[in-house]
């Protein structure tokens, strides 16, 4: 001991000033409280490493500087002796990162500068770039898009220096999918990109430029693989030791310290294991709202973290089941699902099918459409763009003409309503129209769906999932024509609309023996997601006919289930359901002033438990094929995930929103719409949004509700005036959907 001022030396509940010389040689000067540093101090190690910053019971906690004797530092933010929060890294070789941090590795938000001049701008996870950000080679090349495991993987957008562009798909660093091509002089190749016996292979149409050199087609394979040469992700600065790893020598803490490192380090092999397997031998568990995470303490014991990441209790026996689960006896009883790959719905449109030249034809005419429209240059509307006589009709012969190219298909005319309007639509939904292409009449074929309501529409699916086509009667489309413009008002001024998003309106008609008109529509995919939705719901309100007619043993993931089938509340974040009641009353609101009805609210769940606490159907709990099968909040931790708003830059309402269920049971033979609460919570990921909203209070439905009302309860019937049918929907809907306190 140097120095020791304790102005009051009767006192041990006082901070002081205190000198330490420990026993090793390290060095302590700061404030000092009952033996320990408490409040700001500098400490220094032997080896040269130094810490000066708070302090809180001896442990490194708050704001601070850590500096290594190679020059490199880190200042922000600390907890429990790791780098956790806000913080700055500076390596000795130049390499900068500022941004979130969470127990010494880089998680969350940040931006790094590389020593070579690279330089990343987006999400990380784990010490690894993962989820939505930008990186920028010194050479002038630059990805936007998504990322996973320190490569681009996802959508995205690499643009080169010398002005070529890949736009598409990606997997593990490479185009996969879907994408496109285009050269600097505007050339273009749309084609879909694929990875056979290692070598980098691809199907499509070039499409050459004005301003080409020569129309002939081009290959964009070497000019592709060349780009990618040029652009290798920089790889991080090594830190030879981290802040937690330093022992602090003074009594009661080292051993405090060297638990916490073993925990850290279990906790780091365990995240290099899941990355390789994609299992994960860790358990997160909710509670009143908050996450718990527990890990293996050794010993049979089961170490609970809150969700700040600090140490908790020792919880009890931790047993590794069959299925690769960590359980305790506080451990709840789950949601059990059988292990089975979540397929595609629908049957692939192929050569034989008895609509395939009806996909042909719908392909043609949408990139014909499309194609030649250039992108609108204003959000504002003349009324004439809305006009229902604004329309094109355009001939397909089979041979081609100069506005059309040959086709197998037979001859048809194929008309596009109001398609400026549309086209501005799709731009206020920032669509893409290259993707939208792609996605429509790319090299993959649609799947066909047979309705699942009583219209006698078909459903037609993209590949990718994104948008759906329906076949709608000349009544809606007369229904569609006629609200356009308040439709566009109203969701050019509420982003977070819950209405069905159009994006063209168009028809075929079928010249020669099979004489026929096919009027559809394109909207987006409301379950257009990474998680499989385990359950879907059509809520209306009403209670007549409103229970699926399939046997309990056949309901599956694709069954639609209506009012009475429904055995859940939906418990949202108050912020979120303060506005999902805002945003359902203005959309009620805009339906009822245009005399629509029938209308539902559709509900997809994805049950986040369902791949942690899923039972093998022949018992051998495969958890790689499970996590292969149904992935599960693949991009987030849990924790952050649920906990943290700033974070939720990706979600939106009724899209990717976390949420919890409660079980509700309803008494045999009890036609209430709203069963009693059981108290079993799930934490789970909900789509919704509000569809079917063609439907007006005509003749016919006049009729309807004047028949069903002799014969059943009026207010049972969903056949109803759209007044009385927008109230029971909103009182439905505010008893299904309430706020998790």
């Amino acid at each position: 001991m140097l120095d020791d001022t304790n102005p009051n030396p009767n006192s041990e509940d006082e901070v002081y000033h205190a000198e330490r010389l420990l026993a090793n040689g390290d060095f302590y000067t700061g404030q000092w409280l009952r033996s320990l540093p408490h409040g700001v101090g500098k400490y220094l190690w032997t080896d040269g490493c130094m810490y000066e910053g708070e302090w809180l019971n001896g442990k490194t906690m708050g704001k601070g500087k850590f500096s290594w004797p190679s020059g490199a530092t880190y200042e922000g933010e600390f907890k429990n002796g790791f780098m956790d929060g806000f913080g700055t890294y500076t390596g000795s070789l130049g390499d900068t990162y500022r941004g979130e941090w969470s127990m010494n590795l880089k998680h969350g938000l940040g931006v790094k500068s590389f020593a070579n001049g690279d330089y990343y701008d987006g999400e990380w996870r784990a010490e690894l770039q993962d989820g939505q950000g930008r990186y920028a080679w010194k050479n002038g090349n630059e990805y936007v898009g998504q990322w996973r495991a320190g490569v681009s993987h996802g959508r995205g957008s690499l643009i080169w220096a010398n002005g070529n562009k890949y736009e598409g798909g990606w997997e593990d660093g490479l185009p996969k999918g879907n994408g496109s091509f285009r050269w600097a002089d505007g050339s273009l190749y749309m084609g879909c990109w694929s990875k056979e016996n290692g070598v980098l292979q691809q199907k499509g149409v070039y499409y050459p430029s004005a301003s080409a050199a020569s129309p002939t087609a081009r290959d964009p394979h070497d000019a592709l693989l060349a780009g990618l040469g040029d652009c290798r992700v920089s790889q991080s600065e090594t830190v030879s030791i981290l802040p937690s790893q330093k022992t602090l020598n003074w009594s009661g803490v080292e051993a405090e310290f060297l638990q916490k490192q073993a925990v850290w380090r279990s906790g780091k092999a365990s995240y290099s294991r899941r990355r390789k397997s994609r299992a994960s031998m860790d358990v997160f568990r909710k509670s009143n709202g908050h996450v718990e995470s527990l890990i293996d303490a050794g010993d049979g014991g089961v170490l609970e973290l809150d969700g700040n990441g600090e140490e908790g209790n020792v919880v009890g026996e931790g047993v590794v089941d069959e299925d690769g689960r960590v359980t305790t006896a506080r451990s709840p009883q789950p949601i059990r699902w059988s292990i089975r790959e979540i397929k595609k719905q629908g049957e692939t449109i192929s050569k034989g099918h008895k609509n395939y030249d009806l996909m042909l034809n719908l392909q043609l005419g949408i990139r014909h459409a499309v194609g030649k429209q250039s992108a609108p240059t204003s959000l504002d509307l003349k009324a004439s763009a809305f006009d229902p006589k604004e329309k094109v009709w355009t001939k397909f012969p089979p041979e081609g003409s100069k506005q059309t190219p040959p086709h197998q298909s037979c001859d048809f005319r194929w008309k596009d309503y109001c398609p400026l309007v549309f086209r501005t639509l799709r731009k206020l939904f920032k669509v893409d129209p290259g993707d939208y292409m792609i996605s429509i009449c790319g090299n993959d074929a649609l799947r066909e769906l047979s309705s699942p309501g009583k219209s006698g529409s078909f459903f037609y699916l993209t590949n990718d999932d994104k948008y759906m086509i329906k076949t709608v009667k000349k009544s809606e489309v007369k229904v569609l024509l006629r609200m356009l413009p308040a439709y566009y008002n109203h969701v050019r001024a509420f982003e977070n609309t819950l209405v069905t998003k159009f994006f063209g309106l168009h028809c075929v008609k079928l010249t020669g023996a099979a004489q026929r008109k096919v009027r559809f529509v394109i909207m987006g995919n409301l379950f257009c997601s990474e998680y499989p939705i385990h359950r879907r719901f059509d809520l209306k309100g009403s209670s007549h006919g409103r229970i699926t007619d399939k046997p309990e043993a056949e309901i599956d993931e694709t069954t639609t289930l209506k009012d009475l089938d429904l055995n859940f509340i939906f418990r949202l974040q108050r912020s979120w359901f303060q506005e999902f009641c805002r945003q359902v009353d203005r959309d009620c609101e805009f339906l009822e002033q245009e005399r629509i009805m029938d209308y539902s609210l559709l509900v997809g769940v994805h049950f986040s438990d369902a791949c942690q606490d899923v039972v093998a159907a022949d018992g051998s709990g495969d958890f790689d094929s499970l996590i292969e099968g149904t992935p599960c909040f693949p991009r987030a931790d849990m924790d952050q995930f649920l906990c943290d708003p700033t974070r939720w830059a990706t979600i939106k309402l009724g899209v990717n929103m976390p949420a919890r269920v409660e079980q509700i049971v309803r008494g045999d033979g009890e036609s209430l719409l709203i069963g009693e609460p059981t108290g079993e919570f799930y934490d789970v990921v909900l789509f919704f949004g509000i569809i079917d909203i063609l439907q007006d209070y005509d003749i016919s439905k006049k009729l309807e509700h004047a028949y069903k009302s002799i014969q059943y309860d009026p207010t049972s019937i969903s056949a109803v005036d759209p007044k009385q049918y927008s109230k029971r929907f909103r009182d439905f809907i505010y008893r299904v959907y309430t706020e998790d306190a």
